[in-house]
């Protein structure tokens, strides 16, 4: 899979936030100055080719649909920064995040206490 850029993960969220999306609604949500049609519809390109959008045909314009969920985004860059970073060990992870004080053993209880949760409902 591949990244996102800022810009890129930034139009991606408006897509997760409020689904399909013409590249005229996507250049009117933007605040004053408006990037101009030509530039949202070259980055609205480069996120379909990327494999993050898909569009539909309507009439004479295409309306952009997000190919995932910003949540499975999520977990697929989460597995890559595993994989990267921590050779795959999710122990290595959070002591890495407790170590830099990036979580409290507090939260990090109760994250175990939600998983333990979680097993015991099946969910």
């Amino acid at each position: 899979m591949k990244t996102l850029t800022e810009k890129e993960e930034s139009l991606m969220k408006m897509f997760w936030n409020r689904g399909p999306l013409f590249v005229k609604e996507i250049v009117e949500a933007h605040p004053e100055p408006r990037p101009h049609v030509n530039t949202i519809s070259t980055f609205v390109r480069i996120l379909e080719e990327k494999g993050f959008l898909r569009h539909e045909k309507l009439g004479n314009t295409y309306r952009y649909i997000p190919t995932m969920s910003e949540r499975e985004y999520g977990k697929t860059n989460l597995k890559e920064i595993l994989s990267r970073y921590f050779n795959n060990s999710l122990p290595s992870l959070v002591s890495a995040l407790v170590s830099d004080e990036k979580i409290s053993e507090r939260e990090l209880t109760d994250i175990i206490t939600r998983v333990k949760q979680s097993r015991d409902t099946g969910e």
